[in-house]
């Protein structure tokens, strides 16, 4: 059954995981930064990854943009999570797709993988990503033609909502594609948890 935890920013709802997911400790997550490789995150995945050790799980960082296939097969499939950090959507989907490790992220997840997506990493769950360039930096990407995502979801997660940084994109991305897609906005104190067929946003007080 697949089952998705889809957050706008993991360090304030990391309480989340623990509610859908006991039993933590000791499980292993591959954890996958390469959004932030092409923007001034380091602060924000190094927090990401700290509150997962913190939760008890064995961190197995895969930075996808510099490893071999095999390397990222091994740990896709050796690993109990999968971790995508935030930053850009679009640099994230086009080594994803560069390296093969797009096809591999999806059959993890839909055979049952526990999917954790922060920001980007939510964003590209969606069946296109292309709603999200009022967000992103598109030219990060420049090999980038085809903005269709991973489709793990058949919604579009819209992330940061009253953040005062993008709260002005956000209220864009509504406007242009609120009639047109099915857009799940969430601040950065909610989650959308996706468990088989049910979907729910979750918040944390």
């Amino acid at each position: 059954m697949k089952k998705m935890l889809l957050v706008s920013m993991f360090q304030n709802v990391e309480h989340l995981l623990k509610r859908v997911e006991p039993g933590l400790k000791n499980k292993t997550v591959t954890y996958i930064p390469t959004a932030s490789r092409v923007e001034p995150l380091g602060f924000f995945v190094k927090i990401g990854r700290w509150r997962l050790k913190k939760l008890g799980m064995l961190v197995d960082e895969l930075e996808i943009s510099t490893a071999s296939y095999e390397t990222i097969k091994g740990k896709l499939e050796k690993n109990d999570c999968i971790y995508i950090t935030g930053g850009n959507t679009f640099f994230l989907l086009q080594e994803l797709r560069r390296t093969g490790a797009d096809k591999l992220l999806v059959q993890a997840v839909n055979n049952g993988k526990l999917y954790i997506g922060e920001s980007a990493g939510a964003i590209v769950a969606a069946p296109d990503i292309g709603y999200s360039a009022i967000m992103d930096k598109v030219e990060k990407a420049p090999d980038l033609k085809d903005y269709t995502g991973l489709n793990l979801i058949d919604f579009y997660v819209l992330p940061h909502a009253q953040n005062r940084e993008f709260k002005k994109s956000v209220e864009k991305i509504v406007a242009d594609y609120g009639k047109a897609l099915d857009l799940k906005v969430i601040n950065d104190r909610q989650a959308v948890f996706v468990e088989g067929e049910r979907v729910q946003i979750l918040g944390v007080r």
